[in-house]
C-alpha cells in the first residue's frame, strides 16, 4: 500500500471480519483528492474500507494473499465525513476462494453510517510479490498494538 488509510485495527476475525479506524487529519488537503471543499471526498472514504478489508484479506490467508480491488457493484453514500471525524471502518467477508474474495463493510463516523459497500471484488494476489512479508507483518502488529521487536 502506498498509502496508508488505516490507523488501528480494533478487531479481526479472519475470515469473517475486522474493525479498524483512520483519523481525518486537519492538516490533510481534501483537495488534492478531488473534494470541493473540507469534506473528505467519497472516494477516500472508500479506499480506508477497502484498504481495512485487504487487512482482512492478508490475515485470513496467514499473509500469503493480498486483496487487489477488482470492481465495487454498490456504494450507498449516507452522510460526510470531515477533518478531526474518526471514520469505523467495518468489512465482513461475504465469500472466498484461493483467487477473489468478495467484502462488504460500512464506513461510520459516531455511529451513523456514512458509506456503505456491498460485493467488493477482489483478485487474490500473491502478498510477497506486492511488498515486503516482513514490512507488512510489522505494519500489521503496530496496527493491532502489538508492536514487534526488531
Amino acid at each position: 500500500m502506498l498509502f496508508h488509510m488505516v490507523d488501528r485495527i480494533d478487531s479481526l476475525v479472519p475470515g469473517r471480519s475486522i474493525i479498524a479506524r483512520k483519523l481525518l487529519s486537519r492538516r490533510e488537503n481534501y483537495r488534492r483528492w478531488g473534494a470541493d471543499d473540507h469534506r473528505a471526498p467519497g472516494g477516500l472514504l472508500l479506499e480506508s474500507l477497502c484498504q481495512a478489508g485487504t487487512w482482512l484479506v492478508l490475515a485470513s490467508t496467514e499473509f500469503a494473499r493480498s486483496g487487489a480491488l477488482v470492481s465495487v457493484d454498490e456504494i450507498t453514500y449516507h452522510g460526510e465525513a470531515g477533518p478531526g471525524d474518526v471514520l469505523s471502518l467495518r468489512g465482513e467477508v461475504d465469500a472466498m476462494g484461493d483467487q477473489v474474495a468478495v467484502l462488504s463493510g460500512t464506513v461510520s463516523v459516531d455511529g451513523r453510517p456514512v458509506l456503505t459497500a456491498r460485493n467488493i471484488l477482489c483478485a487474490l494476489l500473491p502478498a510477497a510479490s506486492l511488498e515486503d512479508p516482513v514490512d507488512t507483518r510489522r505494519r500489521f502488529e503496530r496496527l493491532r498494538g502489538q508492536e514487534l521487536p526488531r
